[in-house]
């Protein structure tokens, strides 16, 4: 694990280094030859440049900053909003926009992600070429590995396509570096395709997930990715592969795609997969690897309240009061559901390990912080009504606290990874695929791969009463489920798309648009601009 985080750093700072010499006057065939002739001399520096598109995954795929995918998969949802408070967070109307869909074509947020998520194409497809010219035998690194890590970075470029295609639908395809200048947009079902192609092919070079593959891809994690393709085609492409879906599932759930530990299980608690030791969670296919150890933390300040935060964890970090569940979503949650507690903040909050309050420092200020499942004026008598994006203050909405980072003396305080996919994530594709294939109905296989989650939200006294059955285990129930568990995570929009509901839903303050064009963002009008074979999305 740590020289996988050495090549990691060092792999970055030698990309670094290699861009900026090109703003410089000296002579340009210096830095041609260090690239092209002097550098690939190692397995290190092969794994170094092979690395490079993954330091950069970091920027885009975790909630570390407002403009991401992360950003756009979840502020336009059903679950969480980051809602003006007062003085603070209306930032130009940005994410009351997400929270009402009337975004436009000129989003700078939209634009950083689209930016974003294609330079790591670029950084893939400029790996690619580079390493399928070496010969393996000259640096000390047999052919089995060198494919292995050729189908890695295949698998990376599709997950980046993923993502891009699932934002945008109709994107071009592009894996030659430069080339062609000008990409033509493709059709969604082409991009499906490709991305199809890659992931069939390259997943089964994969190595198996080991511990020695944390923070890079193993096959877990390309099953992982294949059955998130294969759950969305008939979105995405109008053709159903529910059969496609569970077969990738089962590739995982049998252990054959390894596995920290040799194969993957179940975490036994609803902590152990966010803590700061989960660089060894049981559950992990495929996360992304921080480390406050090795000067590579994991910042995710958008996510908590101010800085009177620090005090109730006892951490060094603060937030911007920027996210917070939406009220209507948080009240899905069973009193008894011991999520609830385990990860939000709500209620009064104390100084760690006291009964001392932590006071407020804006509507509140001087006075007992409570977070409320409410966002509006209560302090200027709004005590009724659903307030709006609008309205918060600084109590307002349930925060954070899923992934625990461990208190400043915690000798790995902040050494949490971010879960890209998790074991959980399978049981519920596999449900719902077996659901689709039956009429919409629960099968009991069904049933019992998404009451082996739930449990660990229950007691044993209250379990009983809380499990599903074939006839409780609805389409509805199954998709209010997966937002429960997989809230914070990244994977809402995707699941109302797929459910029909991010265009007929209400929820709080938004109001159903009736309108299928929103269900992909528009192409950024500066890219437009610079591209002329780039076509605009329908309905902007």
């Amino acid at each position: 694990m740590k020289n996988i985080k050495k090549i990691l750093f060092s792999g970055s700072v030698f990309t670094l280094l290699f861009l900026g010499a090109g703003c410089t006057k000296l002579n340009e065939t210096v830095y041609s030859d260090l690239y092209k002739d002097n550098f690939y001399k190692s397995r290190t520096e092969v794994l170094q440049a092979a690395l490079r598109p993954m330091t950069h995954l970091q920027s885009w795929i975790a909630p570390i900053r407002g403009d991401g995918y992360y950003y756009h998969a979840e502020m336009c949802s059903d679950q969480v909003a980051w809602p003006q408070k007062g003085r603070h967070a209306y930032d130009n109307g940005d994410h009351i926009r997400q929270h009402y869909h009337t975004w436009t074509d000129n989003e700078g947020r939209m634009r950083n992600a689209w930016v974003g998520i294609w330079t790591g194409v670029g950084y893939c497809n400029a790996a690619i070429e580079d390493l399928e010219k070496l010969n393996p035998g000259n640096i000390g690194m047999s052919e089995t590995e060198m494919k292995a890590i050729l189908a890695e970075l295949h698998v990376l470029r599709a997950f980046h396509y993923i993502k891009l295609m699932d934002l945008w639908g109709n994107i071009p395809v592009v894996t030659q570096v430069g080339l062609p200048a000008n990409p033509a947009t493709q059709p969604r079902a082409e991009v499906f395709k490709f991305i199809q192609t890659e992931l069939e092919t390259f997943t089964p070079q994969l190595l198996p997930y080991s511990a020695e593959l944390v923070g890079r891809i193993g096959q877990t994690g390309g099953y992982a990715m294949m059955a998130e393709l294969y759950l969305n085609a008939e979105k995405w492409t109008g053709t159903a592969m529910w059969d496609k879906c569970i077969a990738a599932c089962d590739k995982i759930l049998g252990g054959t795609a390894g596995g920290l530990g040799g194969a993957p299980k179940l975490a036994p608690n609803l902590t152990e997969t966010f803590a700061n030791t989960n660089r060894t969670a049981p559950e992990a296919l495929f996360q992304y690897a921080y480390s406050n150890k090795g000067g590579f933390v994991w910042d995710f300040i958008p996510l908590f309240g101010f800085s009177n935060m620090s005090a109730a964890l006892d951490v060094g970090y603060a937030g911007n009061n920027g996210y917070v569940v939406i009220p209507t979503f948080f009240d899905t949650y069973a009193e008894n559901d011991i999520r609830k507690k385990e990860w939000f903040l709500f209620g009064p909050q104390y100084k760690f390990g006291t009964t001392t309050p932590i006071l407020g420092t804006e509507e509140y200020n001087g006075k007992p912080l409570i977070y409320v499942n409410t966002i509006r004026r209560e302090t200027e008598g709004e005590v009724s009504g659903p307030g709006g994006m609008t309205r918060g203050e600084e109590n307002s909405g349930a925060r954070f606290n899923k992934y625990k980072t461990g208190r400043l003396s915690d000798p790995n305080y902040r050494e949490n990874h971010f879960m890209i996919y998790r074991l959980t994530e399978i049981y519920f594709d596999k449900a719902e695929a077996l659901m689709r294939k039956n009429g919409g109905s629960a099968t009991q296989e069904a049933v019992n791969l998404i009451n082996e989650s739930r449990k660990r939200a229950f007691s044993d006294a209250d379990w009983q009463t809380a499990r599903y059955t074939p006839a409780t285990l609805t389409m509805d129930e199954l998709l209010a489920e997966k937002g429960r568990e997989f809230i914070f995570e990244g994977k809402r929009r995707t699941d109302i798309i797929r459910f029909g509901r991010f265009n007929t839903g209400t929820w709080w303050d938004h109001t159903a648009t009736n309108n299928p064009n929103r269900e992909i963002y528009p192409i950024p009008s500066t890219q437009l601009a610079n591209n002329p074979n780039l076509k605009q999305n329908p309905g902007y």
